[in-house]
C-alpha cells in the first residue's frame, strides 16, 4: 500500500504542469492575436507547425526515460533536473520583445518551441511515474485522481488569478499589457517551480521494470497494441474538445457577451468574465475528480468515459441556445459546471487507462516500455492542444475575425460571433461525438484488467528471479 503523503506528492507534480497549461491553452492564442502582435493565421500556423516537433520527441523522451538509471529512479529524477528551466521557459513565452513582425514571429515560433520541448522533458517521464508507484490498477485510478484533484486546483488558481494579475500589474505599475502579462507569468512561475520539488521530495519507485528488448521492437509492439490505439483516439478527443472551449472562451466573453456583464446574485452584482467562467469550470473538474473512483469502481472505466462522452455532447449543444441575459448567464454557467464534472471524472481515468495499458503491453509483448507508452499521452495532450488551438483560430479567421491590437473597442462582423457561437457549442459536441465513437471499440474491461494483473506479478517475479 502507498501512503497518503505520496499520493499528495504526486498531485503536486500536475498541480504544476496544469497551471502552466491551461493558461497556455486557454489564453495564449487571446495572448498571441491581441497582446503580442501576432495575426490570428499567424498564431494558428505557429501552433499547428510545432506539433511537428512533439511527434518525434515525446517517444524519444519516452525511450530515453524507459532506460535512465539513477539512484532515484527511471522517471522520477526528471522532476528535479527539469523544474527550474521549465519555469524559465514559461516566462519566456509570455514576454514580448521589441523586435519587428518578422523578429517577433521568430521569437514566438523559438519560446514555443522551447517551452513545449522542456514540457516534454518532465511530463513524459512524470506521467509514466504512474506505472511503477504501485502495481493495483485501482490504486492507479486512486493515483490519477489525486493527480487531477491537484491539477485542476492549480488549473483553478492560475485561471481565477490570471486576469486579476495581469490587471494589477498594469494598474498598479503603471506598465503596458505586455509588461502585466509577463509579470503575471513571473508570479505563476514561482508556483510551479515549487510544486515540482514538492513532488520529487514526497514520492518513490515501488515497482522495479527492466526494458530488455530494442528501442525498434518497443515501437513494433506499440503499434501492434489495440488498445493503445483507442486510449490515443478518445485521448486526443478529450483533449481537443476541452481546448477548443476553453480557448473560445477569451474570445467569446470579449465579443459576444461583451466586457461589462455581470451575474445578480442576491443583492451584489458579479462580473461574468472568461476568467471567473473558466475557474468554476476548474472547481467543477475538481468535483468530477472526486467521483471518479467511486463511480469507476461500479460501471467499470470504459462505460464511464463513455456516459461522460454522451452528457458532452448533449450539454455542448444546449450552449448554442442560451441568449445573452441574465438568465442566459446563469444558465451557460451551469451548463460548465455540468460539462466541466464529466471532463474532471474522464481526466484521472485516461491516466489510469494508459497504466493499464502498459501493464498490458507488458503482459503480451513482454516489454517494459512504461515511458514510451505514457509520452503518447503527453502527446495526444499536446497534438489536442495545438489543433484546438490552431483549428479555433483557423475557424475565426474564416469567420472573418479580425484582430487589432490594443483596440478594446473593435466590434466583430455578425458571421464573426456566429463563428464563437460555434465553437462554443456544435463544434465540440462533434468532438465529443467522435470520442464516443473511438472509447466504445476500447477492450482492457475491468474483469480482463484483473486476469492480467495476476499473470503479470507471476511474470514480473519470475523474471526479478533470473
Amino acid at each position: 500500500m502507498t501512503s497518503l503523503r505520496e499520493k499528495i506528492g504526486y498531485g503536486f507534480g500536475d498541480m504544476a504542469s496544469s497551471m502552466f497549461w491551461k493558461i497556455f491553452s486557454y489564453y495564449l492564442p487571446f495572448f498571441y492575436a491581441h497582446v503580442f502582435g501576432l495575426t490570428v493565421r499567424q498564431a494558428a500556423m505557429l501552433f499547428l507547425v510545432t506539433r511537428i516537433w512533439d511527434a518525434v520527441s515525446d517517444p524519444l523522451m519516452g525511450i530515453v526515460a524507459d532506460r535512465t538509471v539513477s539512484r532515484w529512479g527511471k522517471y522520477r529524477p526528471y522532476l528535479l533536473w527539469a523544474a527550474l528551466p521549465f519555469s524559465l521557459c514559461g516566462i519566456l513565452l509570455f514576454s514580448t520583445p521589441s523586435f519587428g513582425t518578422d523578429g517577433k514571429l521568430i521569437y514566438a515560433y523559438a519560446t514555443y518551441l522551447l517551452m513545449m520541448t522542456v514540457y516534454t522533458v518532465i511530463n513524459v517521464p512524470y506521467g509514466a511515474m504512474l506505472g511503477v508507484i504501485t502495481t493495483d490498477s485501482n490504486e492507479k485510478t486512486l493515483f490519477s485522481s489525486f493527480r487531477m484533484f491537484f491539477a485542476y486546483g492549480g488549473s483553478f488558481l492560475a485561471l481565477a488569478c490570471w486576469e486579476p494579475l495581469c490587471s494589477f500589474f498594469e494598474t498598479r505599475w503603471h506598465v503596458a499589457p505586455t509588461i502585466g502579462w509577463q509579470w503575471a507569468m513571473i508570479v505563476v512561475a514561482a508556483g510551479c517551480f515549487i510544486c515540482f520539488l514538492l513532488c520529487f521530495l514526497m514520492t518513490r519507485e515501488k515497482v522495479k521494470t527492466r526494458n530488455t528488448v530494442s528501442v525498434g521492437a518497443d515501437f513494433k509492439a506499440l503499434l501492434r497494441n489495440k488498445p493503445w490505439w483507442m486510449l490515443v483516439g478518445a485521448a486526443l478527443s478529450n483533449n481537443l474538445f476541452n481546448t477548443v472551449r476553453g480557448s473560445a472562451a477569451a474570445f467569446y466573453f470579449a465579443d459576444v457577451i461583451g466586457g461589462h456583464a455581470s451575474l445578480s446574485f442576491f443583492a451584489w452584482e458579479i462580473a461574468f468574465f472568461a476568467g471567473l467562467f473558466l475557474s468554476v469550470g476548474e472547481i467543477a473538474n475538481m468535483l468530477g475528480v472526486a467521483l471518479a473512483t467511486y463511480v469507476t469502481r461500479r460501471i467499470g472505466k470504459k462505460y464511464t468515459f463513455i456516459g461522460v462522452e454522451v452528457a458532452s455532447v448533449l450539454l455542448s449543444i444546449a450552449f448554442f441556445y442560451l441568449p445573452c441575459t441574465q438568465g442566459g448567464y446563469w444558465a451557460m454557467l451551469m451548463l460548465q459546471i455540468g460539462i466541466s464534472v464529466g471532463t474532471g471524472i474522464v481526466s484521472p481515468l485516461i491516466w489510469s487507462m494508459y497504466a493499464d495499458v502498459s501493464d498490458y503491453a507488458e503482459w503480451k509483448h513482454r516489454t517494459a516500455s512504461t515511458g514510451l507508452i505514457f509520452s503518447s499521452a503527453s502527446m495526444a495532450q499536446k497534438f489536442g492542444s495545438a489543433f484546438g488551438g490552431s483549428g479555433t483560430l483557423w475557424i475565426l479567421g474564416a469567420f472573418g475575425y479580425v484582430t487589432v491590437t490594443g483596440n478594446a473597442g473593435l466590434v466583430q462582423t455578425p458571421y464573426a460571433l456566429d463563428g464563437l457561437r460555434y465553437l462554443m457549442s456544435f463544434i465540440p459536441a462533434m468532438i465529443a461525438a467522435a470520442g464516443l465513437l473511438t472509447i466504445s471499440f476500447y477492450p482492457l474491461t475491468a474483469e480482463r484488467m484483473r486476469r492480467i494483473d495476476a499473470q503479470l506479478h507471476l511474470q514480473r517475479a519470475r523474471q526479478n528471479d533470473r
